[in-house]
C-alpha cells in the first residue's frame, strides 16, 4: 500500500446529491433535513481532517479534496473563497472556511452530566435542495478529475470518491458511470467508489454487507454492485468500530440515519499512513 506524502498525496471527491427531495426528513429519533446531516458531516469531517494532517508549520498537504453537489446543477458545492473550484489541497481548505458558526454542544461536567457550551463549527458547503439526480453525470465529473489525478500522481494511493444520494439517478443507470471511475487507477490499485444511501425511512441501516442477499429492492442491489471493496486497511478499522467485515465487504450503507453517515465518512476517508 502506497504511503500517502505531500509529494505523493490522495485525493477525495465527495459527490452531494442536492436533489429536492433532500429537504425530507432522515431516519432516526430527532428529525433533521437529509440535507443538513449530509452538510454538516461532510464540514465536520473537513475540519477534523485539517486537525489531523496539522503539524507545526501548518496543515500538510497529504489530500486533495472535491466537493460536488448534483440537482439542479453539477459543480462545486464549495462556498466563500473556494467557490467553483473542484480539488483543493488542504491546507487552503483548512485556511479558507466560507464561515464560522457557533453551535451549541453538550459536554459532559465531570460530575455525570451534561452541560452545554458554544463550539465554532467551519462550514466550507451549505445544504442545498433542488433539482432532479443527476448521478451519471456527477459520476462523469469525478471521472473526469479522478483521471487527471490518477496521471498526475502513478504511483500514488488511489483516489476515493464518496456518492452520498437519497434516490434513484434521473440521467439514467449509473452503472457504466460507475464502472468508468472504478476503471481508472495507479499502480497501487483501482481508484475506490462508496455509495451511501440518506434515507427518510426508519428501520435499521445495512451497513458494509459483503453480498446483496438482504438489501430490499433492485436499486440497493444496483449501487451495492457499484461500489468498491474495502481496503484491507478500511476493513480493519469497520472491524474495530464494531462493523463485522469479510474480504467481500463493500464500501455501501443502505437507509443510513444520521449515525451511519458520520460512521461512513470516517470509514470510508482511512487512507494508508501520512508521512
Amino acid at each position: 500500500m502506497a504511503e500517502i506524502s505531500r509529494t505523493n498525496p490522495t485525493c477525495f471527491i465527495f459527490l452531494v446529491d442536492q436533489s429536492t427531495s433532500m429537504t425530507d426528513d432522515i431516519g432516526g429519533e430527532v428529525p433533521q433535513k437529509k440535507a443538513d446531516v449530509v452538510a454538516d458531516a461532510i464540514n465536520r469531517l473537513l475540519t477534523e481532517l485539517s486537525v489531523k494532517c496539522a503539524k507545526e508549520e501548518g496543515v500538510r498537504d497529504y489530500f486533495h479534496v472535491a466537493v460536488i453537489g448534483y440537482g439542479a446543477t453539477v459543480g462545486s458545492a464549495f462556498t466563500g473563497a473556494l467557490s467553483g473550484r473542484d480539488l483543493v489541497p488542504l491546507s487552503e481548505v483548512a485556511d479558507n472556511p466560507a464561515r464560522i458558526d457557533t453551535r451549541v454542544k453538550k459536554v459532559p461536567d465531570g460530575a455525570g452530566g451534561l452541560v452545554e457550551t458554544s463550539v465554532q463549527f467551519p462550514l466550507w458547503m451549505n445544504p442545498v435542495a433542488h433539482g432532479g439526480t443527476p448521478m451519471n453525470r456527477a459520476l462523469k465529473y469525478a471521472e473526469t478529475l479522478a483521471a487527471g489525478w490518477t496521471e498526475h500522481y502513478p504511483g500514488g494511493f488511489p483516489p476515493i470518491v464518496l456518492n452520498l444520494t437519497d434516490g434513484e439517478s434521473t440521467d439514467g443507470d449509473p452503472a457504466a458511470s460507475a464502472a468508468g471511475v472504478t476503471g481508472l487507477g495507479t499502480a497501487d490499485g483501482q481508484v475506490l467508489l462508496f455509495n451511501l444511501h440518506v434515507s427518510a425511512a426508519g428501520g435499521s441501516p445495512t451497513a458494509f454487507p459483503d453480498s446483496d442477499d438482504a438489501l430490499p429492492d433492485d436499486y440497493a442491489r444496483a449501487l451495492f454492485a457499484m461500489s468498491s471493496p474495502l481496503p484491507t486497511h478500511m476493513r480493519s478499522y469497520a472491524a474495530s468500530q464494531g462493523q463485522r467485515v469479510s474480504e467481500s465487504t463493500r464500501g455501501f450503507v443502505y437507509n443510513a440515519d444520521v449515525t451511519s453517515v458520520v460512521q461512513f465518512l470516517d470509514i470510508g476517508t482511512r487512507a494508508s499512513e501520512l508521512r
